[in-house]
């Protein structure tokens, strides 16, 4: 008989990187083998009845995602030979990120922060859990125990009825990005694309979900919205809610992108889309042109070339859209022994 486990995810805040990578994905598998796990908040005030909780929980494993806080850090130092195993789950090159001088200045900051604290993480952990394998590569200069767990897909795959009418003025197609601010330069770099479509035609309508910080120069665009971003759980029903025809996904390249992962795929086919994808890893491990997505130079010209056939061509687009579902179906399977 197997003996029961007890999981906890000591939780500093990272609540995408610990549902997608553990809570909405690895925990349902461990609860069916008769385990059990949850998130334990060691924030603030809260780091109190977190720490009490965790002396009364000897041999239980835990899950630290991308930082702590300082004092729960400390002690868990201290007290670390109480517990079973210690998985260190990271989703970002955070290194890479504070040296990126594209990037916005309060998020290098942060970066920079958590950058520095990692090597205690690493010495504290007895695996490594990287989302991609470029930075699981950088990682395993660090540490002898780095596996690479691949996004999974923990939204529900909708049907594409938004394909049955042809794009027109009276019902404009949708195009979405849904990257963070960290994303803005690999925005920025396809923005002539972008341009050109939104004056040239009138059957497209673009979200950026960057609020305040969309480049003006889209901003100002005709049947352009810029919602502003937003938390965790309220994005996630709004995926639920929301479609897109074509999703966009840039990726220049650069450090900090090399240890990304192809977690846009999953989120556009999660939207009902098809994406267009910067023709380098991780899309090109995933991604057949012309077949579940089209992958474009770092041109312009050839971003607003995919996006115009796409735009022009809807029974195509739609019979990818339907591909990159059933792609992200067989990628979403969790692969990852815990």
């Amino acid at each position: 008989m197997v003996s029961r486990e007890r999981w906890l995810v000591l939780s500093d805040g990272a609540r995408p990187t610990e549902d997608i990578y553990f809570l909405e994905s690895v925990a349902p598998h461990l609860r069916c083998e008769g385990h059990d796990g949850g998130r334990l908040d060691v924030r603030g005030w809260r780091w109190r009845l977190a720490r009490w909780v965790l002396s009364r929980q000897p041999g239980a494993n835990l899950v630290l995602c991308r930082t702590l806080p300082e004092g729960a850090l400390r002690w868990l130092e201290r007290e670390c030979g109480a517990f079973g195993r210690i998985v260190y789950v990271i989703d970002d090159d955070l290194a890479a990120a504070a040296a990126d001088e594209t990037l916005p200045a309060a998020y290098r900051t942060r970066m920079a922060r958590a950058a520095a604290q990692q090597p205690r993480l690493l010495a504290l952990a007895d695996e490594v859990v990287a989302c991609s394998t470029g930075l699981a590569e950088r990682l395993r200069k660090c540490h002898g125990n780095v596996r690479v767990m691949t996004p999974p897909l923990i939204a529900p795959l909708p049907d594409l009825t938004h394909f049955a009418a042809a794009p027109s003025a009276e019902q404009p197609w949708r195009l979405g990005f849904h990257g963070t601010r960290a994303h803005l330069s690999d925005l920025e770099q396809i923005a002539p694309a972008l341009e050109a479509l939104q004056r040239e035609r009138d059957d497209s309508e673009l979200e950026l979900m960057l609020g305040q910080h969309a480049p003006p120069v889209l901003a100002e665009l005709p049947r352009t919205h810029c919602p502003a971003p937003l938390s965790w759980s309220k994005f996630r029903d709004y995926q639920a809610r929301h479609r897109v025809h074509i999703g966009l996904a840039p990726l220049l390249d650069t450090p900090f992108n090399r240890g990304k992962s192809f977690i846009k795929f999953l989120d556009i086919a999660s939207m009902g889309g098809v994406g267009v994808y910067s023709n380098r890893a991780p899309y090109t491990e995933i991604v057949e042109h012309g077949v579940n997505g089209l992958l474009a130079e770092d041109d312009p010209g050839d971003w607003q070339r995919c996006i115009t056939w796409l735009l022009e061509q809807p029974e195509a687009a739609r019979g990818m859209a339907e591909a990159a579902a059933e792609r992200a179906a067989g990628l979403g399977v969790v692969r990852c022994e815990w």
